[in-house]
């Protein structure tokens, strides 16, 4: 078995081999990323940050932060913010690029078994992890424990364009041209195929909003950004 092999999460999503993937990518992801975007990503993390509405004073929770891009912008409104990621070579990337910011800290972790503190976090929030996780709906009550009464949480997600004609080209986007997006970049291809495969098979808006409610959210809500590529949800935790 070759090392690309080896990498190569599946839609089983175990989670040393997705850790093992990102850890493989992580010098060439956020390079990729706006590739394969065509420069949406910085959009639709500008969108997340406002959506969480960073406060100076605040402790927030960006779970599945990769490279920290995503955490450095919420760093940038004053409040102290913890990247957390269950890939060391993420966190390590993201260190290496965000290090110097005082009010960012860093932590490996499971968003199954989070190292918190019932109520530790004002706002809580995940941008295009919760996909990677091999038991979500966990990681949603997980969520929902770390974070204050009255606190949000803010999910954006790859998601589905609800218009047919434009989710039919998307969709033979992500299949032909995201990988080979990906090889040209640099970046392994196979983790890419991965990507492809677990976009199609996540739910659309309405059934991660259920899911959202399920683990104990309130207020939930979600708007699509891009057409419906990627969907904004945002709720509370019960006061």
């Amino acid at each position: 078995m070759t090392s690309n092999e080896a990498n190569r999460a599946d839609l089983g999503k175990d989670p040393a081999r997705v850790s093992g993937m990102f850890d493989q990518v992580a010098a060439g992801y956020d390079r990729t990323n706006t590739a394969m975007t065509v420069g949406n990503d910085a959009l639709w993390r500008a969108a997340t940050t406002r959506a969480v509405a960073p406060k100076p004073g605040e402790k927030i929770l960006d779970l599945g932060a990769g490279t920290a891009s995503s955490s450095a912008s919420l760093a940038r409104s004053g409040a102290e913010v913890v990247a957390a990621d269950f890939s060391p070579g993420m966190l390590a990337e993201g260190q290496r690029r965000h290090g110097r910011i005082r009010n960012l800290s860093f932590v490996q972790a499971d968003a199954t078994d989070l190292p918190f503190a019932d109520g530790e976090f004002d706002a809580v929030t995940m941008s295009y992890a919760l996909r990677n996780v091999n038991d979500p709906k966990k990681a949603l009550r997980e969520l929902l424990r770390v974070t204050k009464p009255g606190g949000r949480l803010v999910i954006n997600e790859f998601s589905t364009p609800p218009g047919a004609l434009f989710r039919a080209g998307y969709r033979f986007y992500n299949s032909q041209v995201l990988p080979r997006v990906a090889r040209v970049a640099g970046t392994n291809g196979d983790a890419y195929d991965y990507l492809n495969e677990s976009i199609r098979d996540w739910p659309d808006q309405k059934k991660l909003a259920a899911w959202i409610r399920e683990a104990g959210w309130t207020e939930v809500e979600y708007r699509n950004l891009s057409f419906g590529i990627v969907a904004l949800h945002r709720a509370f935790k019960p006061a």
